[in-house]
């Protein structure tokens, strides 16, 4: 009788193994971060406070903003070459934290943006710009994962940051004509063109520092409604599918992803991914909170931005 309870017991909990592994399996955590100038602030500790947190988050995919290293901590002295530990050194600092896949998107300068990943990565596309219609400034990519057998487009983004135009030999003159908004506006344009613009169909979803505000976001900044600041956000949400998740979820809220008070960091998705949405927040945490750096006052500790992270079941 003993011997018969338990085969009967065993197809039970099979049973209940396979479905928990199942809800394991169709989770989907998307964390994407500006961690300003290559985590500057974790030199000091060897990054274990960083990898601690991003390990503590459990990502399945993360996107990088600013992943190259340029100043030594503490100073706006920049480093020497061979002294750089980000980009070359991602795959060893993503290992730390449980990813083995690294794509490195469009580098024009001194800050790319770099793709991790638990499982493989397939680079697309890195976008730099065409010198007869606009430079991205800082550089894009697109790249792919498939989320069992569904294929995700991560196209990431770093806007010029400037209130000038990029290139504009009277920089005051620029930034009297709003140059800078305008040229943000041409390089969203030119990256959606180039990405979701080329292949309509799929799951998309892209995300960034935009340097931009929405007027969704306006009971914050007060400006009025013909106000060109608003250009770069204007055309996502008018000339693309995407869907600004963060508002999507909180359209009644104003969540700032600055020190300095304002939403410049968006991670957008395409209609058929609002469903598997189950959460997205701006976090600020204990650790991620912004604290002004002592000397440098233009740098904050450990990022002047603030993380974001996107949950799905797929």
């Amino acid at each position: 009788m003993k011997r018969l309870f338990v085969l009967l017991l065993m197809p039970l909990l099979f049973s209940c193994g396979s479905v928990s592994d199942k809800s394991q399996e169709t989770s989907f955590r998307l964390l994407y971060w500006n961690i300003q100038n290559g985590m500057w602030d974790g030199q000091g500790d060897n990054y274990d406070r960083f990898v601690n947190w991003v390990k503590s988050k459990d990502p399945d995919v993360c996107v990088w903003c600013e992943a190259r290293s340029i100043y030594y901590t503490g100073t706006n002295t920049k480093m020497k070459e061979d002294e750089k530990y980000l980009v070359s050194a991602w795959p060893e600092l993503a290992g730390r934290y449980g990813h083995r896949y690294i794509y490195v998107c469009g580098m024009r300068d001194n800050y790319p943006q770099v793709i991790t990943s638990k499982t493989p990565i397939h680079g697309i596309k890195r976008i730099l710009g065409d010198e007869n219609d606009v430079i991205v400034a800082h550089g894009a990519g697109w790249g792919t994962i498939t989320v069992h057998g569904r294929t995700l487009n991560l196209v990431t983004f770093h806007a010029w940051p400037h209130a000038w135009a990029y290139q504009a030999e009277d920089k005051e003159q620029s930034k009297a004509e709003n140059g800078g908004d305008t040229y943000r506006a041409r390089e969203v344009a030119y990256v959606c063109n180039e990405t979701i613009g080329s292949q309509k169909d799929g799951n998309w979803l892209m995300m960034g520092d935009f340097n931009s505000i929405s007027r969704s976001d306006n009971a914050l900044y007060g400006l009025p409604s013909d106000s060109p600041k608003f250009q770069a956000q204007d055309y996502i949400c008018e000339k693309t599918a995407y869907v600004d998740i963060i508002k999507h979820l909180f359209p009644d809220e104003v969540i700032v992803s600055t020190w300095i008070n304002t939403r410049y960091d968006y991670v957008f998705c395409t209609q058929d991914l609002l469903p598997h949405i189950k959460n997205a927040e701006i976090i600020k945490d204990e650790y991620t909170t912004p604290v002004k750096d002592e000397k440098i006052s233009s740098f904050a500790h450990p990022s002047d931005h603030l993380p974001i992270i996107v949950d799905f079941e797929l």
